[in-house]
C-alpha cells in the first residue's frame, strides 16, 4: 500500500509542477502584458490550487505510512538533523511544500477579492512565483526521475 501511495504522489507532482509553472507564467505574462483577467485564467489559477492541495493530501499520506516516525524515535531528533538524506525527507521536504501550498492558497483568495484584473494577476504573479520557487528548491531530483 505505502509503495503504491508513495509512486500516486511521485507522479503526481509532475501534474503539480506543469500547473504550477503554467498558472505562474499565465499570471506574469498577462499582468505585464495588461490583459483582462477572464474566466480561463480563473480556471488555472482554480485548477493549481486543486492539484496542489491533493498533492500535499496525498504527500501527509505518505508521511504518515512510512516509517518515518519510528526513525525520529529510534534515532532521535538530533541524528536526523544530522543525516543529510534523513532531514531532507522528514523535515525539509515536508514543511516546504506546506508552505508553497500555503502561499498558492493565500495568492488564490487573494486574487478573488480583487475587482480588476491588474490586482488580479499581480496577487497570482506574487504567491505563485514564490510557491514555484520554493517547489523546485525542495523537490528531491536525485529520486524524482
Amino acid at each position: 500500500m505505502y509503495d503504491i501511495v508513495k509512486m500516486l504522489h511521485s507522479y503526481w507532482a509532475y501534474l503539480v509542477l506543469l500547473m504550477l509553472v503554467i498558472a505562474t507564467f499565465n499570471a506574469l505574462i498577462k499582468l505585464f502584458s495588461g490583459k483582462e483577467f477572464q474566466a480561463v485564467d480563473f480556471r488555472i489559477s482554480l485548477f493549481t490550487l486543486i492539484v496542489t492541495h491533493i498533492q500535499l493530501l496525498i504527500g501527509i499520506v505518505v508521511f504518515f505510512a512510512s516509517n518515518y516516525l519510528s526513525v525520529i524515535s529510534d534515532t532521535g531528533m538530533g541524528e536526523v538533523m544530522k543525516n543529510k538524506t534523513l532531514r531532507s525527507n522528514i523535515i525539509e521536504h515536508p514543511i516546504t511544500m506546506i508552505i508553497a501550498v500555503v502561499l498558492i492558497t493565500i495568492g488564490y483568495s487573494k486574487h478573488k477579492k480583487k475587482l480588476t484584473s491588474k490586482p488580479k494577476f499581480k496577487m497570482l504573479a506574487i504567491f505563485y512565483t514564490l510557491a514555484l520557487i520554493l517547489v523546485l528548491a525542495k523537490i528531491p531530483w536525485n529520486t524524482w526521475f
